[in-house]
């Protein structure tokens, strides 16, 4: 049986909220509501849109258990955020940052654009030691400023220990940054346990929401550490004082707004958090995550297939990678899609992400379509 909030089309099986996800029909409803109030009264509302912008600081602050909304920003994607820590702090010629060698772009070419102001970009072997999380701790020395990680990988669905990350570089001095795109709709995170200085993540995978809108936290202190590199109106402490003379950037984590908000974005990416936050994370999570060790263990029982995805006792994500033994990655990539499971080709492999809402049912036909191949 479909979930209420997600009647997709009979002929998808939809495992792929690891690239971009379907919206519920809440957020459907949504956007199709503002776009009628835009049509019908312009923006004789826009009061009423400012409190739904409140809201998403709110949902975003208990998503991510920041301290306070006043943490939260809202930006256009993963990769602005980054480029605001990358060109924000004052780096100095010898400075380095520790990473992995299995970043997506977002997190690899700010940090290496900065070669030229004389930092260093290193990229650990994360299957180099005993542990992940060991093996960036072995590139770290007297020089390394600041460390950045994705809390889940795009390509491999490696999840990190990010308290005991946050917990080496508070006690070293070192700034803690974490892409957390595959985590936050899919699993419970908090900012305040991992001791991050900044997070950063879209709102179009796993957490439902339109493509153009993220989320960027910052702890008061990190905060304060970046110079800003786009200025406007919007970003100002005295916000609707057009005549700012002289001006004040805000105090908050709204300095890094410099224009107008994306308000098509806040109300869809509001209605999909409602949905998430009403389910409750702890719920959400072990949904996912009994739905991949569904299909980990269907894969490992087909003797046609191979697992790639290294499998973990205790931090487990949703995104399951594997392979065919005869048929190549591209053509059953290919035939896949053809045949209506939307997935992707990562990893070396197939990338299956499903969410809190997939069946079984959607897992064991996804996965019968390939056993028609051979």
């Amino acid at each position: 049986m479909k979930h209420p909030e997600f009647p997709l089309t009979d002929d998808l099986i939809y495992l792929n909220h690891a690239a971009v996800a379907p919206w519920p029909k809440r957020t459907s409803a949504a956007v199709i509501k503002f776009a009628e109030q835009n049509t019908s009264y312009g923006s004789h509302f826009y009061l009423d849109w400012l409190n739904k912008e409140a809201e998403l600081r709110t949902q975003l602050q208990t998503l991510l258990n920041a301290p306070c909304p006043d943490d939260i920003a809202l930006v256009k994607n993963t990769s602005e955020a980054l480029s605001f820590v990358a060109y924000g702090l004052n780096w100095q010629t010898g400075d380095n940052i520790v990473s992995s060698n299995q970043e997506f772009p977002s997190n690899r070419l700010p940090w290496e654009s900065l070669s030229d102001q004389g930092v260093e970009f290193r990229q650990a072997d994360l299957y180099s030691a005993d542990t992940p999380e060991q093996a960036l701790f072995a590139l770290v020395d007297h020089n390394t400023r600041l460390l950045t990680i994705s809390s889940i990988q795009f390509a491999s669905g490696l999840r990190l220990d990010l308290e005991r990350i946050g917990e080496f570089c508070k006690l070293r001095g070192i700034l803690f940054c974490i892409d957390a795109i595959q985590s936050l709709g899919a699993v419970q995170f908090d900012v305040q346990a991992y001791q991050a200085d900044f997070v950063m993540a879209d709102g179009h995978k796993w957490m439902f929401g339109a493509e153009g809108l993220g989320v960027f936290y910052t702890t008061p202190e990190a905060r304060n550490k970046l110079k800003l590199t786009q200025y406007g109106w919007h970003m100002l402490k005295d916000i609707h004082n057009y005549e700012n003379q002289p001006w004040e950037i805000h105090p908050t984590a709204r300095r890094f707004e410099c224009g107008s908000p994306n308000m098509l974005g806040i109300h869809a990416l509001s209605a999909s958090l409602s949905l998430l936050l009403e389910t409750g994370m702890a719920e959400i999570e072990a949904q996912v995550l009994e739905r991949a060790d569904y299909l980990i263990a269907a894969i490992i029982n087909n003797e046609a297939l191979v697992l790639l995805s290294k499998q973990q006792s205790r931090l487990k994500s949703g995104i399951v990678i594997f392979k065919h033994r005869t048929i190549a990655n591209d053509v059953l990539y290919g035939y896949l899609q053809k045949n209506g499971v939307v997935c992707a080709l990562r990893g070396g492999g197939i990338r299956f992400s499903p969410h809190f809402y997939n069946s079984f049912d959607e897992i064991d036909r996804a996965l019968g379509l390939i056993s028609l191949l051979y």
